[in-house]
């Protein structure tokens, strides 16, 4: 695939957008927000068929926990 020169890509916008207010952005604004309050996981395809919510998913995790609590006594 070939590059596109900047200075030949056409304008392909409507003459009645006004781009002046999006002007002044500020990159990565509300990063530190995100990540604090966000905690994604992706799952693998084969997995995403089974669990298709978080709802499954966290009820699978929580019965795991059970199991495993009960095999292995917990010590810090």
């Amino acid at each position: 695939m070939k590059k596109v020169n900047k200075s030949h890509q056409r304008d392909e916008l409507r003459p009645e957008y006004d781009l002046s207010g999006l002007k002044g952005g500020i990159r990565g604004k509300y990063a530190k927000r995100y990540r604090a309050g966000t905690n994604l996981v992706r799952l693998e395809r084969d997995v995403a068929r089974v669990f298709t919510d978080d709802v499954s998913v966290n009820k699978a995790l929580r019965s795991l926990i059970r199991v495993a609590e009960a095999q292995v006594p917990y010590t810090h």
